[in-house]
């Protein structure tokens, strides 16, 4: 299926209008006012999710003309209420309609795109269900739960020709982009081995339970995951449990690994193996390791080691080649490498990994010409297959072979019931 662009269908409109050679008048409201586009360009949204990252995402899509924000959802009423004043403030109206349930906002006719920023449990159902409804996408990392959840997602994408964008913004900006260039030019050689370190993961105490605050639909925000009674712990540390998340190492991962196989063209593939260890902290209740390493190999015998360790400040991605290095620090955006020459060669640009200006422009854009985005779901889908797959070891304490080609692990059943997980009744995908 291959749906029609808004342009397409505007100018069949008006070439119908013409031949009928009906008067008709044009209104200050298809025209445009000073900064605001004409109808025929504008791109209708609405938010799923308006907690810390959908709020500020959602500032870089106000900021661009073409958009037209109709709609917000959460199931906390303190956000919805929060991001429908902010909305209503940047419109300078009270049209911008709330939503707690999502399903509500995907049956309107009006709204061309999201931004999907919920859980990470989320992610893949709002966004097939989302597809389903004829709506592009911008949707926060990582984009599934699970390795088939992840497949699910960009056979639907591919299905209903959606325009989909991964929040893997790094993909955007200049200094990953040079060193992404750095490692695919030869410059430091033949590159050998990537390094990507993330923070260690906090430990979490004893889940308490106690009610669910007023105004809070916990059973939406529990989604399609299994059922826990309300605690601070689950609700608010929720990445640090394998029920709604993975740790460190898929949250902050995703982003490094997207980087590693944007550099070696590697978007429909993957490593073929994995090994590495854990060490986990006894007096923590969290699900994830305190730290680890695991090792991916790819067939080619590329080396990509994923590290959990030291603080959220010492992050970093490196490629090692035969003939030198280059790094990127991810909280200062300062890069690095050996031979030092290789610097000069950097343009003098801005921005950092927290600027999701030019990833939203790039959406945007897509959105309009229906072109492939920077950051497409099945290069955001192997980025995180990397991930989930990484996790699975820790947890089996034990090396696996990966097949990217068939999307299983070989000879090893129990590695591959960890592909997947049971949905709570009624979600399904």
């Amino acid at each position: 299926m291959k749906r029609q662009s808004r342009r397409d269908v505007l100018k069949q409109t008006a070439g119908l209008a013409g031949a009928a050679a009906l008067p008709y008048a044009i209104t200050s409201d298809a025209l445009g006012a000073p900064g605001v586009a004409p109808a025929s360009e504008r791109i209708t949204m609405g938010l799923l999710g308006a907690g810390h990252r959908g709020s500020y995402v959602m500032g870089h899509f106000l900021a661009q003309k073409p958009v037209q924000w109709l709609a917000v959802c959460d199931c906390r009423a303190d956000r919805l209420k929060t991001a429908k004043a902010r909305v209503d403030k940047h419109n300078a109206n009270t049209d911008c309609h709330a939503y707690r349930d999502f399903r509500d906002l995907l049956a309107r006719g009006d709204i061309d795109a999201l931004l999907i920023a919920t859980g990470d449990r989320w992610h893949t159902p709002a966004t097939i269900m989302a597809a389903k409804a004829g709506k592009d996408m911008y949707c926060e990392k990582p984009v599934s739960l699970t390795i088939a959840e992840g497949r699910a997602l960009a056979r639907t994408i591919g299905r209903y020709a959606t325009v989909y964008q991964a929040g893997h913004q790094r993909r955007s900006v200049d200094s990953y982009r040079f060193q992404v260039e750095v490692a695919r030019s030869g410059m430091i050689g033949q590159v050998h081995t990537i390094l990507c370190q993330m923070w260690e993961n906090a430990p979490r105490p004893r889940p308490t339970p106690r009610p669910v605050p007023a105004g809070f639909w916990y059973d939406m925000w529990l989604g399609p995951t299994p059922y826990h009674p309300f605690t601070n712990e689950r609700v608010y540390g929720w990445n640090d449990f394998w029920d709604t998340g993975g740790g460190s190492l898929i949250g902050m991962g995703c982003h490094y690994t997207d980087i590693a196989q944007w550099a070696r063209n590697c978007d429909d593939t993957g490593p073929v193996a994995y090994e590495g260890e854990a060490t986990w902290n006894p007096k923590s209740f969290a699900d994830v390791p305190k730290a680890a390493e695991v090792r991916c190999t790819y067939a080619d015998g590329v080396k990509l080691v994923i590290s959990l360790k030291g603080a959220f400040n010492q992050r970093f991605i490196r490629f090692i080649g035969s003939e030198g290095w280059i790094q990127v620090d991810d909280g200062t955006n300062r890069i690095t490498a050996e031979p030092a020459s290789i610097l000069r060669r950097r343009g003098v640009l801005a921005g950092s990994w927290a600027h999701t200006g030019d990833h939203v422009q790039n959406f945007l854009t897509c959105v309009k010409t229906r072109q492939r985005t920077t950051c497409h779901v099945e290069s955001a889908h192997r980025a995180n297959t990397i991930c989930h797959a990484a996790n699975i070891c820790l947890r089996l304490g034990r090396g696996l072979k990966w097949d990217p080609k068939a999307e299983r692990f070989t000879g090893d059943d129990q590695a591959n019931r960890l592909l997947s997980r049971a949905m709570r009744p009624p979600w399904r995908l």
